[in-house]
């Protein structure tokens, strides 16, 4: 099904190890002043570590600095994303500084420079065989769906875009994304879907639209309960 061409099975690794690696180092300065500053605006741990599907639906350990606060209510509950979210962790999202951590799963093989971006658990048992074929390559910190709406797409646009891109991956397409997606960044676009703090997750949004019932909501929401106990 995919092109399996010469950058792909050969150069593609050694060029995100590489770049990834360069960039920890060139960065190390900036990780250092934003970690103190979440600390202290944010608090501990300053690192949020998330489980996430990768390479063939094998779960890896995100990484990324933390954008909200533990603020609870009276009885000890979380507040809403919302109330969590200050301005300072509204400025590491736009920025996407925040995924800065995320070089480190690079490094380690998790995760690739340009690839469809890692969706969490949850996301995953929603998705149709079709498309769960985003995960025969490894996530990307960004990738094609991000540079063209990113959270102003469907999840139905989301995937066929990600599919599109496995189908072709050359050392072209994987520069021009990142070209673009620097350029997104610099312009803050597309950070969050129209309306909402955080993006709905699939479940939620298949919900919604009366694609999955109640109960098989339900169940699949289990389902991936149990794969993260795992």
């Amino acid at each position: 099904m995919h092109n399996k061409g010469l950058y792909k099975s050969y150069f593609k690794r050694p060029f995100d190890f590489i770049i990834s690696l360069l960039a920890l180092i060139l960065l190390m300065p900036v990780l250092i002043i934003i970690a103190v500053l979440v600390r202290i605006k944010l608090g501990s741990p300053i690192v949020f570590k998330q489980k996430r599907p990768g390479l063939n639906e094998k779960i890896f350990t995100i990484y990324k600095f933390r954008t909200m606060t533990d603020k609870k209510n009276n009885n000890g509950e979380l507040l809403s994303d919302s109330k969590r979210l200050i301005k300072f962790g509204k400025f590491l999202r736009s920025t996407s500084i925040d995924e800065l951590p995320s070089l480190i799963n690079i490094i380690k093989g998790d995760m690739s420079i340009v690839g469809p971006r890692p969706q969490l658990v949850r996301d995953m048992v929603f998705m149709s065989v079709e498309q769960r074929q985003r995960h025969s390559v490894k996530p990307g910190l960004t990738g094609w769906a991000q540079v063209n709406g990113r959270n102003n797409l469907t999840w139905e646009q989301k995937f066929n875009l990600d599919l599109k891109y496995i189908e072709n991956i050359t050392f072209v397409n994987d520069l021009k994304i990142i070209f673009y997606t620097v350029v997104k960044v610099i312009k803050k676009n597309d950070i969050n879907t129209e309306g909402m703090v955080t993006a709905e997750d699939l479940g939620e949004y298949l919900l919604r639209i009366g694609k999955v019932d109640q109960i098989t909501y339900e169940k699949k929401k289990k389902r991936s309960k149990d794969l993260l106990a795992k």
